[in-house]
């Protein structure tokens, strides 16, 4: 019997079944790597010269950055509102936020949707280095982040190559009170 035969007595679902199912075959090792145990994605970033990661169930969009409007009376680290797709996302300058030094718009800048109670924000990054896989094992030895600026929201650090990354904590980062006080 042929291929072709053999798919004309196969339901429409079943049929797409099926291409999944052979096209997950020429995936080698994909399964393992997803599903195996201590291995987690994230999100690489930088701000400064400290490279950060946060969850990829974290993040929820990267955008360039988007055209804003000020809103007076509000810290400097509010930089604005955008409109995303009809929703007004305020915008934070994340190393204004954490340092107190504003950051400098570049071609790399970026910026981060995140979901926070009541809404959306969109924190500016100088760069999102894409996807980063990491595992247990890469868990730095050395001591919790030294800078207590940014202690408070990377609990841990991770060493992938030659790069520490801070992770990153995105719930801390919206739960801090200063952070809900935006305005002046």
């Amino acid at each position: 019997m042929s291929a072709t035969t053999d798919t004309l007595q196969l339901t429409p679902f079943e049929v797409l079944a099926d291409y999944e199912r052979r096209s997950l075959a020429h995936i080698a090792g994909m399964p393992e790597e997803v599903e195996a145990s201590g291995l987690w994605r994230g999100i690489g970033f930088r701000v400064g010269s400290r490279y950060l990661v946060s969850s990829i169930a974290e993040v929820n969009e990267i955008l360039t950055f988007p055209q804003l409007t000020v809103v007076p009376g509000t810290r400097p680290w509010l930089l604005g509102v955008a409109n995303v797709r009809g929703n007004l996302v305020p915008i934070i300058d994340l190393r204004n936020f954490v340092e107190n030094e504003r950051s400098q718009l570049a071609d790399s800048s970026r910026v981060l949707i995140i979901r926070q109670h009541g809404g959306s924000v969109g924190l500016l990054v100088d760069e999102v280095l894409g996807q980063r896989n990491f595992s247990d094992e890469q868990r730095a030895e050395a001591e919790a982040e030294s800078d207590s600026r940014y202690g408070r929201f990377v609990p841990e650090r991770y060493q992938l190559g030659d790069v520490l990354w801070g992770l990153f904590s995105m719930a801390s980062l919206v739960r801090t009170p200063e952070f809900l006080q935006a305005s002046a």
